[in-house]
């Protein structure tokens, strides 16, 4: 195809579509068969982040280390899906598609560009994104900090200094006293504990080369030998401030807003031991560690957030079976994960159970169905049990920028032309949809 060819082609997508408009869907599908009623009030919906769809995070620090060399990112996020101006279009999909809440972040790299001055302009545009999925019958479920902090937060030592809790609890003060009354749910951190998960898997002696080469880059570029990310920090050091900053949050959040719930999300992979059954212990508290404890006592609700389950021996990590059938992200396809999670949940923190994650990236769009089907199916087996599940949010509604994996996988219900920004939704976007709509479990 020439260039001029792509141009015409580029507009006449976009003449037809319209700047706003919402993506056309190819009819409602029928509802697959489900057991029983969703309890009353159930919430089904779709999730993105900040800066993996909205695009030109530019003041972030995740935004740095895509742009350094070397870098431990496959490509930029560049424009994302640009759902920063696209985001009503996101919403109408969802919509269309029958769900009623979505799962969103707001980015502190916006709203804070610089340590202590608030941009108001960035807090209005937020203020009209909530305002817009509330408008499209979509409850808001906002987290504050998905893994990504501001460039100045991350040049003075991000998680890793003394008085990151207060900057953080500052931030998520001014944030609650904006825009809270627009809100659904909200929580902190996305996936507190990322940095144990990091810690359970085997690094290669590459793959910390190229770790320490990105952050001396990072180093260089900032000018800030204490230049920090969270994925990557010591989290013997940044599990105990960032438990302080969720616990000084929850206070300023429930100031400003005290009738507005206020949860926390952790990463909630299914520990499995193929050795001692003592090990399920050991690994959980390496996972979790003091994390539970802070969800107990500083949490409305907690957010369960489940890919698949982690097997381990007296020696570490075991990779899955050799007949495993595998994502596109490396994880066993192994959809029972949830339900087992939900069950650690219920038994250990005690608190209303959100699944705020759940889903899977593969080239088949079939085996994501399936993969909900089977997710589902654990719900339920939970809500059998006498377990208050209240939501099941699927990761993600749209394919964005997956961190250092860049648009390689494909984990949406939506499929985004990487030009056109169209979103096509998959017969998965249609298929959960008519579930949502018939709400049974």
């Amino acid at each position: 195809m020439s260039g001029g060819d792509a141009i015409a082609r580029r507009a006449l997508i976009q003449g037809a579509v319209g700047a706003a408009a919402a993506p056309v869907l190819l009819g409602n599908a029928p509802a697959p068969a489900r057991r029983k009623p969703a309890p009353k009030g159930f919430l089904w919906g779709a999730a993105i982040s900040a800066h993996q769809s909205e695009g030109n995070n530019t003041n972030s620090d995740a935004w740095l280390a895509e742009n350094i060399e070397p870098t431990l990112f496959k490509e930029r996020s560049g424009d994302a899906c640009d759902s920063y101006h696209r985001y009503d279009q996101d919403f109408a999909l969802a919509q269309q598609l029958g769900l009623n809440c979505y799962r969103l972040g707001i980015e502190w790299a916006r709203i804070e560009p610089s340590e202590g001055h608030f941009s108001n302009a960035e807090l209005d545009h937020y203020a009209r994104v909530l305002t817009a999925c509330r408008a499209r019958g979509l409850a808001p479920v906002v987290t504050l900090s998905h893994f990504t902090v501001p460039l100045w937060f991350a040049k003075r030592g991000g998680f890793e200094v003394a008085d990151a809790p207060q900057l953080f609890a500052r931030y998520c003060a001014r944030v609650a006293e904006r825009l809270g009354g627009l809100m659904h749910l909200v929580t902190t951190f996305n996936e507190a504990n990322i940095g144990l998960l990091v810690s359970l898997f085997p690094r290669s002696e590459a793959g910390a080369k190229l770790q320490r080469a990105a952050q001396a880059a990072a180093v260089a570029a900032t000018g800030s030998p204490q230049f920090s990310r969270l994925a990557f920090a010591d989290p013997a050091v940044t599990t105990p401030l960032m438990q302080e900053a969720h616990r000084q949050a929850y206070a300023a959040i429930k100031a400003a807003r005290p009738e507005l719930p206020v949860g926390i999300t952790l990463t909630t992979q299914d520990i499995q031991s193929a050795g001692a059954p003592s090990l399920v212990a050991d690994y959980e508290r390496r996972l979790y560690g003091d994390w539970i404890d802070v969800a107990r006592d500083h949490a409305d609700f907690f957010g369960v957030q489940c890919y698949t389950r982690l097997v381990f021996d007296e020696k570490g990590m075991v990779p899955p079976p050799k007949d495993a059938e595998k994502t596109l992200s490396g994880y066993e396809f192994y959809p029972q994960a949830l339900a087992n999670t939900i069950r650690w949940a219920h038994r250990t923190i005690g608190k209303p159970i959100y699944v705020t994650e759940s889903g899977v990236a593969v080239a088949d769009d079939a085996r994501r169905i399936a993969f909900i089907d089977a997710a589902l199916d654990g719900v339920r087996a939970c809500l059998d049990e006498g377990i208050a599940v209240h939501s099941y949010i699927y990761w993600s509604l749209l394919d964005n920028f997956e961190w250092t994996s860049g648009y390689a996988v494909p984990f949406g219900l939506a499929a985004v032309d990487r030009d056109t920004f169209v979103r096509a939704p998959r017969p998965s976007a249609h298929h959960f949809g008519a579930i949502a709509r018939a709400n049974r479990i």
